[in-house]
């Protein structure tokens, strides 16, 4: 009996040494606000508007955790606290985050999909859904504007009657957009649209040099970035609704809206001011023009008051 006391008070103390270690090692959570942004320039221009916002607010400096790789990174760093807040779009919250099936095609409205995605997250995650910023990202399927022109093709469906070569549309995506339940599968189904082979996958950031390039003929990209409008591209219609909204909206954790009451202030201040051909503007302006993100921001907050 007294070697089994012995022994069990041995393992409590290992216990006891192991968890303060553990807990030593974890990355301890700034006492700061922490803003993330996914790695492109458009969630780089509103993860600088949401920390310029709450500095604004606050007169606190903001860390700026940036460049994070896609959606499930900046999902696991809400979830673990490092960072309190970002932006996300509502269809990619609702299919690539929170796993939820498309909704019917009549029934994909940004109401809708708002409630939803706010529901989901406050109960599955402690995650405070914002007001919009005012503007739309939508998935956009981009042709060159020669090859619109000569074919005559205006719509997602009329792709589907003709293609620029006789083997048909050679395709370049991002890499999240070949696996989304919103993504390619889905559109070649609703639309019947046959491509010249496989994909070509690539980071976003070349999608536009590939189609300028005619290494590609339609690319997968997003409806305001910046390079559609300056190097005379076009965006087909979604003429059957198949993408759902995808409402700019800024997250934040409910313990971190408690923590710093600032963040829900400046969620409300943003919202409904930032319009798709401002955001458009302000990509274009760092992506063509190489102006700094965070000027280009300052400059726009400035234009409207905040």
């Amino acid at each position: 009996m007294r070697v089994e006391r012995r022994l069990r008070g041995l393992n409590w103390i290992l216990s006891s040494v192991l968890l303060a270690w553990l807990t030593a090692c974890a990355p301890p959570r700034s006492s700061r606000i922490t803003i993330g942004a996914k790695n492109f320039t458009e969630q780089v221009v509103l993860g600088e508007m949401f920390a310029q916002e709450i500095e604004a607010v606050t007169g606190e400096q903001v860390d700026r955790r940036f460049y994070l790789a896609g959606s499930y990174l900046c999902q696991q760093a809400m979830v673990s606290g490092r960072i309190d807040g970002y932006v996300e779009y509502t269809g990619t919250a609702l299919t690539a985050i929170l796993k939820q099936p498309l909704p019917a095609i009549g029934q994909r409205n940004e109401a809708t999909v708002f409630r939803e995605v706010s529901a989901l997250y406050a109960s599955k995650y402690k995650i405070k859904v914002g007001p919009g910023l005012g503007f739309e990202d939508t998935f956009a399927m981009v042709v060159r504007g020669d090859d619109a022109k000569r074919l005559g093709v205006t719509t997602i469906s009329d792709a589907v009657k003709t293609s620029p070569t006789p083997e048909g549309w050679r395709l370049g995506v991002g890499y999240e957009f070949q696996s989304r339940p919103d993504g390619l599968r889905g559109l070649e189904a609703t639309y019947g649209l046959k491509f010249a082979g496989e994909p070509r996958t690539m980071d976003l950031g070349l999608l536009y040099r590939a189609l300028s390039s005619n290494q590609v003929d339609m690319v997968a990209g997003n409806s305001t970035d910046g390079p559609i409008r300056a190097l005379g591209f076009v965006v087909l219609e979604d003429d059957k609704h198949y993408f759902p909204p995808y409402e700019a909206v800024p997250l934040a954790r409910e313990d971190s809206l408690q923590r710093h009451p600032g963040i829900q202030v400046a969620m409300d201040r943003l919202a409904g001011k930032v319009s798709a051909d401002e955001v458009r503007a302000m990509n274009y302006a760092v992506d063509s023009e190489h102006k700094d993100v965070a000027d280009v921001v300052r400059e726009f907050r400035r234009s409207k008051g905040l």
